[in-house]
């Protein structure tokens, strides 16, 4: 099929809107998960589109799902996502953080019932635009174990950051378990085993093969000190958000499942860098700055300062997929009577 990254985009949209999504949900949805695979984040990106459609044609991910006010006293804002898919949902939060704290120096919004959002570091972007520090937090299906524990407790309890340094901003994506569970998606999709430390299996034995640490269990990252910041996670999203925690919520992997709403909990915080520097202005920003030189001074690189930045981003450059993925991408435009411009 071969696929540019605006077709790409304009395919992904398209899919959704066709699925019951509206155009502008769906074109929301679409450049966040373009945008995992441009930043080489595939295991959520476009390899999750047949999920995504599969779960919203089944009523899972409700396709007329709307963002409905709970609680809001100006700086912390309640959301309740009625089972819609994340990206658009958790995209409309980031940017509402973004504008409360402008007003208040600080922000907290949270989205309660939702679906899976792809890639959290995506969501950092509006923030590091207004030039603010953004912390994300999410939760997912139980996939990980406590410490010293044998069912899962936990998922992947994943969390990003943006910090707006200067000249690029860093951006710090990652999930609490040693691997995604995306990534290892990708692997059983493609056939692949998995290294050794990734994954348990059903019983809580290690195992490289996918298939059986889908159904099974993920490793914690970093042993218990991982399994303590995996806490954290699920504490700030599934316990503080709701309203699930992470052993209720549906597992989008599972096709039996596919009408039934995940129920995910997401929290944005943002931070006005000026309201709480000590100088009174603008010290935070050049510490910021110093920072980022100093990391490079020393022979490092910041968090995800090698990520194209929306603005950077060439829309017909080539975007690599696998084979399968095209073919099955094309298939659902077959299937949804999409068909792809050139």
């Amino acid at each position: 099929m071969g696929l540019t990254v605006g077709q790409a985009r304009e395919l992904t949209a398209s899919l959704l809107e066709a699925a019951g999504l509206p155009a502008d949900n769906a074109a929301v949805t679409a450049e966040a998960v373009v945008l995992a695979d441009i930043w080489g984040v595939g295991s959520h990106g476009l390899i999750r589109l047949p999920f995504y459609l599969e779960r919203t044609l089944a009523g899972g991910y409700p396709a007329d799902a709307k963002l409905v006010t709970v609680t809001d006293t100006g700086p912390a804002v309640t959301l309740d996502g009625g089972g819609g898919l994340g990206h658009w949902q958790l995209s409309r939060a980031a940017g509402l953080a973004v504008e409360r704290c402008h007003a208040f120096g600080i922000a907290a919004v949270g989205v309660g019932n939702s679906g899976h959002c792809g890639a959290l570091g995506v969501y950092t972007l509006a923030a590091l635009r207004a030039g603010q520090i953004a912390l994300i937090f999410s939760n997912g299906p139980a996939v990980m174990p406590p410490w010293d524990g044998v069912r899962p407790l936990l998922s992947t309890s994943p969390l990003a950051a943006g910090i707006p340094s200067r000249p690029k901003p860093a951006i710090i994506d990652l999930a609490s378990s040693t691997v995604a569970r995306g990534k290892i998606a990708a692997h059983a999709k493609r056939g692949q085993p998995l290294p050794d430390g990734w994954a348990f299996d059903r019983q809580g034995r290690p195992t490289s093969n996918p298939d059986e640490a889908l159904a099974g269990m993920l490793a914690p990252l970093g042993g218990a000190k991982g399994y303590a910041l995996a806490l954290l996670v699920e504490a700030l999203s599934g316990a503080l958000i709701g309203p699930a925690l992470s052993s209720d919520v549906t597992d989008m992997f599972r096709p039996e499942d596919a009408a039934r709403p995940q129920r995910i909990g997401h929290l944005v915080v943002t931070l006005d860098p000026r309201r709480l520097d000590v100088e009174g202005g603008n010290g935070a920003q050049a510490r910021f700055d110093e920072l980022a030189r100093r990391v490079e001074d020393a022979g490092g690189r910041l968090p995800g300062s090698r990520r194209t930045l929306p603005d950077e981003i060439d829309m017909g450059a080539p975007l690599p997929l696998a084979r399968q993925l095209e073919d099955e991408l094309a298939a659902w435009a077959e299937r949804l009577g999409v068909r792809r411009r050139n």
